[in-house]
């Protein structure tokens, strides 16, 4: 028995000195996997699928580098200097807490009750908040750690190219030319001058977080682009459109914070209002309140819209069209409303949200080409207009001769560095069409940004948008 049990002893010995062996190569494979689970399908990501999937490793290889960091300033500014182990436990504790409670509901085969999600309250406060400032800011800190690794790494390599380069030149093995400069590998001093700085600079994105979380979802921005269509009928000259986009009722965009961009929408004094989906976030009980905040819209030509993909995670699409329909609002779904001014008619279109198959979004309304069936609600002998949730669906929209297709989806990327390029985002990369107007073989494009969130309640570079589009025509 003994023996027994000195032998168990040997082998779980090993077995645990095998994996701190190995631990980066078990974190290694454990982060890809992760990653891979995370990203979307190739068939919807197309080319960016590899972004997309770094961005992920990113992500998760942000959590232990950060905890860590955590449990390091513990042991050197709690009294009593606290044993390591104990401190990574109570850390670990804290964070698998914030983390079940904000993705349980998303990732749980169990109902789990989350409130109230349409008003913000003390617990979203407390538990929701905090979690998401800490996901945006360790993940894109941890961006910018990597960052310094790879130009220390790539500096320190450079370096002994330079050095052997010039050792093989004077034909000496080992010692410089007369009067060359010693490049000496980096001291120990220099790194670690080199890594807290790393660290400082990584600390940006959680005070940017910050701003974004208290400040910029809520720094609505009005938009007044100008639009020139060839085809446009001469009573439609000057003819003013308001695009409202991405509401998502939440409790971080409430129903009366949605019914101030109303205000603002009914205040610009449009010919025509169009939404162009996602009314609700994760709640399919949240969309009697976003449709009576929407109630208020009114415009001379009536006000339209389409639905988004939440419609359809959430199963509203038919209620949701209902209870629109009560407050005056058409949503137009597969199908087309003539509208007409002194006699001349322009064509708009409405179609459910737009996404490909084989992938693993949703199950509904799955395509093999955007917009398949659309065809027939196309009018080719006068203007038509698309609104389309996804904005992917233009290519396809400009090969049906659609003059103009608005769109949303992509919140502008949400996190976005806008001031380098519109493109660069961490929401939304899997479109090339992020925010603002585009424009392909005579047919145009415009994505607005949005007015709610999703997944974290920050917007940093992509203000929430209301767009005023004015038409003219096109000399």
């Amino acid at each position: 028995m003994i023996e027994s049990t000195y032998f168990s002893g040997m082998k779980m010995a090993r077995t645990i000195s095998f994996l701190r062996a190995h631990k980066r190569v078990f974190t290694f494979w454990l982060v890809a996997i992760g990653a891979f689970w995370l990203t979307p399908s190739w068939s919807e990501a197309g080319p960016f699928y590899f972004p997309l999937f770094f961005a992920f490793v990113i992500l998760i290889a942000s959590q232990p580098f950060w905890i860590r960091r955590i449990v390091c300033l513990g042991e050197r500014f709690i009294p009593g200097k606290p044993r390591r182990a104990w401190l990574t436990v109570i850390a670990s504790v804290v964070y698998l807490f914030f983390f079940a409670y904000n993705t349980g509901p998303y990732i749980s085969p169990w109902e789990i009750p989350q409130g109230d999600s349409t008003h913000l309250t003390l617990r979203h406060v407390l538990f929701e908040a905090p979690f998401w400032w800490w996901f945006v800011g360790s993940w894109v800190g941890f961006g910018l750690v990597m960052v310094f690794w790879t130009v220390d790494r790539a500096t320190r390599a450079a370096a002994w190219v330079y050095r052997e380069a010039r050792k093989a030149a004077a034909g000496h093995a080992a010692a410089p030319m007369p009067g060359a400069i010693a490049l000496d590998p980096p001291s120990p001093a220099r790194r670690r001058l080199l890594e807290q700085a790393a660290v400082a600079v990584s600390a940006v994105p959680f005070v940017a977080a910050a701003y974004g979380l208290l400040y910029g979802r809520l720094d609505v921005e009005v938009t007044r682009p100008r639009i020139a269509l060839a085809r446009l009928p001469k009573a439609f000259e000057g003819f003013r459109i308001v695009q409202l986009s991405d509401f998502h009722i939440s409790p971080f965009m409430t129903a009366v914070q949605i019914r101030r961009c109303v205000t603002i929408a009914t205040g610009l004094k449009a010919d025509l209002v169009v939404l162009t989906g996602d009314y609700v976030a994760d709640d399919p009980a949240a969309e009697g309140d976003v449709v009576q905040a929407l109630a208020g819209l009114r415009a001379p030509y009536g006000v339209f819209g389409c639905l988004g993909n939440h419609e359809i995670y959430t199963e509203t699409e038919d209620s949701i069209t209902r209870l629109f329909a009560a407050v005056g609002i058409r949503i137009l779904r597969q199908e087309r409303a003539l509208i007409q001014s002194h006699r001349e008619v322009l064509n708009l279109i409405g179609v459910d949200y737009q996404q490909r198959r084989f992938s693993r979004d949703h199950d509904g309304h799955l395509v093999y080409r955007y917009l398949e069936g659309s065809e027939k609600l196309v009018m080719p002998d006068m203007l038509n207009i698309l609104l389309s949730h996804n904005p992917n669906s233009f290519d396809r929209a400009a090969e049906l001769g659609i003059d103009l297709t608005l769109a949303g989806h992509s919140h502008g990327g949400q996190l976005a560095l806008s001031f380098v390029h519109r493109s660069l985002t961490l929401v939304r990369p899997e479109t090339p069409y992020v925010s603002g107007w585009y424009e392909k073989a005579g047919s145009q494009l415009y994505v607005n940004r949005g007015i709610g969130t999703t997944g974290p309640p920050i917007r940093l570079g992509a203000r929430p948008e209301i767009t005023v589009l004015e038409w003219v025509r096109e000399v």
